[in-house]
Formats: structure tokens, sequence, C-alpha cells
């Protein structure tokens, strides 16, 4: 019975320790400057190979203008880049004023990131419905209504907290960045998983549509992964606020 005490109080103290430790990290100057350069180093380096993506596709097939490909590496290195430096820049950004300033230069990176990835679930669903031999012809306007209405009801939020300043509408808007998230989730959940099952009904002899069959499956599961956890955790820009 003294030995389990001990054995409480030793699990106790450790837990003490770990909060503790925890919370010296949290309030250490030195340390949040290091999380948020690994974090823009990380963006940077995302940007970077989005643009060299871009530069080959470019130089491999110059005739073509701006295919949903191009567009989608564009907005990649351009959600990337801006995160990189509002990560590097995040004190000057935590200063100005008035606040609604701050929220949408956190929130702006948010909605393109969403049409970024947007963009590639439209690519995916017209691959599968073109394979299948469905008209493709109300895809492109859905995906602009889609992010019309998205990009209208932000906008609003932003004139609204511009005109006054209502907390409970700050929370409504990282609910609606939710909302947002867990709809792109599905879709590529949804065309993802249809695009992979189709590939995967025929047959694999060449390395290249083992390569591609292989890409769907991983971009699909880390995308949807990556979007469930951010519906989850309401949008990554809370850092900011808890800091």
């Amino acid at each position: 019975m003294e030995s389990y005490s001990v054995d409480v109080a030793a699990i106790a103290y450790k837990l003490k320790d770990t909060t503790n430790w925890w919370r010296d990290i949290n309030g250490s100057r030195h340390w949040q400057d290091r999380i948020f350069h690994i974090l823009a180093a990380l963006y940077g380096l995302v940007a970077a190979v989005a643009l060299v993506q871009l530069i080959r596709i470019q130089m491999r097939v110059p005739e073509y203008g701006w295919t949903t490909q191009k567009v989608f590496h564009f907005l990649n290195f351009l959600v990337n880049g801006v995160r990189a430096l509002v990560f590097v820049f995040r004190r000057s950004v935590q200063n100005l004023h008035p606040e609604i300033v701050q929220h949408i230069l956190l929130d702006m990176p948010s909605l393109a990131f969403f049409t970024t990835y947007a963009l590639l679930i439209l690519f995916w669903a017209e691959i599968y419905y073109q394979a299948r031999a469905v008209s493709t012809d109300g895809l492109r306007p859905s995906f602009f209504t889609i992010n019309a209405v998205v990009y209208t009801i932000q906008i609003a939020m932003w004139l609204i907290l511009w005109w006054k300043y209502i907390p409970v509408l700050v929370i409504l808007s990282k609910m609606f960045f939710a909302g947002v998230s867990l709809f792109a989730a599905l879709g590529f959940l949804l065309y993802g998983g249809r695009l992979f099952l189709m590939l995967q009904r025929f047959p694999v002899e060449s390395k290249g549509r083992r390569k591609k069959l292989q890409e769907v499956g991983y971009v699909t599961t880390i995308c949807f992964t990556c979007f469930l956890v951010r519906c989850i955790m309401v949008d990554p820009s809370f850092l900011f606020w808890l800091y």
C-alpha cells in the first residue's frame, strides 16, 4: 500500500514537471522564435517546391496557357509563400491596427489554401467523369460558385468586425473555416477515392501508371487527413492568439 502511494506521488510529480516544462516553453520568447522560424522555413520550402514544379511544367509545355495544373502550383507557391512571410514577421503582424487587419492577414492564406486544393479536387473530378464519359460542364461553374460563396461570407464577417468588434463573430469565423475544411476533406475523400478505385481497376502494367496510382492514393490520404485535422483544430492561426 505504501509502495502504491509512492508510485502515485511520483507520477503526479512527473506530470507536474511536464506541465511546468510546457509552460516554460510557451512563455519563452526564445523558444517561440525557434518554433515560428521552423514553421516559416517549412512553408518556404513547400513554396519553393511549388515554384520549381511550375517552372518545370512551363518549360516542358510552353505552348499551353494557364492550365489547371499550372494554376494549382502557382496558388500553392503563393499561399505557402505568404504563410512563410507571416511567420517571419509575426510580431509586426500582431502589432497591426485595427485588429481586423491581423485577422485578414492570418485568414486570407487559409481561404487561398482552400481554393488551391479545391482546384485539385476539380482536376480529379474532371478526370474521373471524362473517363466515365459523363459531362463535366457543371463542374467548373460549381467550383467558382462555391468559392464565391465562401469568400463572400468571410469578407462580410471581416467588414462587420471592422465596423464593430464582436468576439462571438470571431468564434463564428473560426467555425466557418472549420466547416470549409470539413467540406474540402469530404471532397478529397469522394473524388480522390473514386479516382483511386477507378485507376486500380485498370491493369498496372507500366511504372508510370503505378506511380500515378500511388500518387493519387497518398495525396488523397494526406489531404483528407490534413483538412480533417484543420477542421478539428478550427484554424492554425490560433497559435498567434494563444501567444
